[in-house]
């Protein structure tokens, strides 16, 4: 039976305190039984003696302090899980909101997992291919990381995020492929446009979707990325899944996160973000990964908008020590109609080596990447050089250079929302449009890669090529 109190002693925005508790626990979940006999959830933030700070997921409004019964459930959030998830879509607390029954559970996991012990962990060594010749050509994704995407407000990172939702997989393993989304904070048409883009392109099939809007709680913000990947967890090590996580966006989770710090009168960090904010997020983006002896994995792509574009900002520049990467879009590529607007120069994938080559991608990927990245920044310097000197002053070979880095952005980095290219696709443009350039500026590509695969695209005559070199 469990005990009930009426020892409600103050109200603060969505927090309560409650006193002359026994027993009451950190993470716990607290039920709040109102004069009219509707019930409210929330958890326990803090215990100090007989005293328990509590805050609600659907807020304080008509609590009245001498009537209200608290009741401490003696567990923490938790989610039930069975296969039957896939292709499924609950709000950020794990209730079905797509009209479908509840899940009939096999198992109910604690939400609050713990980071992967270093010493279990398998080192990410699998392609993954998104079809998207930025990330895949330049900045590879690996089984097992975490490559979270930098954007700006007004940028399109939903639209980037739900195409590497419906277009990822392991290629040449034939195992058994699921992405887990979650959504914090969105509008209602962010939300109605990843529940429809995932239904019509039949995506949601191998799917669950997580949707917390911006109108639900803080709380519920804070559980929603938990949900997400208590759920990759169960289908990657019990169902032996590859499971692609992706959370969109962990400003909003961040801004929550302040929030509660504030109501909890806690002292504030840079920004007035907590403290602590390094050692929370580490425990959402530390949960992905591979486990020795395990066949499934965690693959994590967390999205963030940077305030005022500001990579400097405490939510990038924190995100950037956990994760082993990040994928920048530029504003600038945006205005150009670049979509998506991947910076490639700025971007990095620090498992890109590990993840390319003989038996994975192909054989050439390496030496073309390094040409390609090369090529593009020689382009850009000497887009620099014409704006300070004029394009008078540029040389021959300058203005291939100046010429390639449009038409690198125009038809590698630009593609279509709905167009997936393989990687075979993706190396190929990229040795079209190296092409252009003579043979001794090749200098990154190894001979035998030249002869094997340039001359399928090749369409100067040697004599031109020797005159412009």
């Amino acid at each position: 039976m469990l005990k009930e109190y009426l020892t409600i002693r103050d109200i603060s925005g969505p927090l309560l305190l409650v006193e002359e508790v026994e027993g009451a626990k950190y993470e716990e979940l607290v039920e709040v039984e109102l004069p009219d006999g509707d019930k409210r959830m929330g958890k326990v933030l803090e215990v100090n003696e007989d005293k328990a700070l509590i805050q609600l997921f659907e807020g304080t409004t008509g609590v009245d302090v001498t009537k209200c019964r608290v009741r401490f459930l003696a567990r923490s959030i938790e989610i039930g899980l069975s296969i039957e998830v896939l292709g499924r879509v609950f709000d950020g607390l794990g209730r079905p909101i797509d009209g479908g029954p509840k899940i009939l559970a096999e198992k109910s996991h604690d939400i609050n997992g713990n980071p992967i012990n270093p010493f279990a962990r398998d080192y990410p060594k699998e392609f993954i291919q998104t079809g998207i010749s930025a990330i895949d050509g330049l900045n590879t994704l690996v089984r097992g990381q975490k490559l979270p995407i930098f954007s700006g407000s007004g940028l399109p990172h939903n639209q980037l995020a739900a195409q590497i939702a419906r277009q990822a997989r392991v290629i040449g393993t034939g195992e058994k492929f699921a992405v887990v989304f979650g959504a914090m904070g969105i509008t209602y048409e962010e939300a109605d446009f990843f529940a429809s883009d995932f239904t019509e392109t039949g995506a949601i099939d191998q799917s669950v979707l997580f949707l917390n809007l911006a109108n639900d709680p803080a709380l519920e913000r804070i559980a929603t990325p938990r949900m997400a990947l208590t759920t990759a967890e169960f289908l990657a090590f019990e169902k032996d899944m590859h499971v692609l996580v992706i959370l969109t966006d962990m400003t909003n989770y961040c801004e929550a996160l302040r929030e509660i710090s504030a109501a909890r009168k806690e002292i504030p960090g840079r920004r007035g973000y907590p403290g602590y904010l390094y050692t929370d997020l580490s425990t959402i983006y530390e949960r992905a990964g591979r486990i020795k002896g395990k066949k499934g994995s965690i693959t994590q792509i967390p999205i963030l908008s940077m305030p005022e574009d500001d990579k400097t900002h405490p939510i990038p520049d924190l995100t950037g020590y956990i994760t082993e990467g990040q994928i920048i879009l530029s504003r600038p590529l945006h205005r150009k109609n670049v979509s998506p607007p991947i910076d490639v120069l700025p971007s990095l994938s620090r498992l890109k080596d590990k993840g390319i080559g003989r038996g994975k991608t192909r054989e050439d990927h390496s030496d073309v990447f390094n040409q390609l990245f090369a090529a593009y920044a020689g382009g850009k310097e000497a887009q620099e050089l014409s704006v300070i000197l004029g394009e008078a002053a540029l040389s021959e070979i300058d203005k291939m250079y100046y010429d390639f880095a449009d038409t690198f952005e125009r038809q590698y980095v630009s593609q279509g929302e709905h167009e997936n290219r393989s990687i075979e696709e993706t190396l190929d443009l990229g040795w079209k449009l190296l092409s252009v350039f003579p043979t001794s500026e090749l200098k990154r590509i190894r001979g035998e890669w030249i002869d094997k695969y340039l001359i399928r695209f090749k369409k100067e005559e040697p004599e031109k090529l020797a005159k412009v070199a």
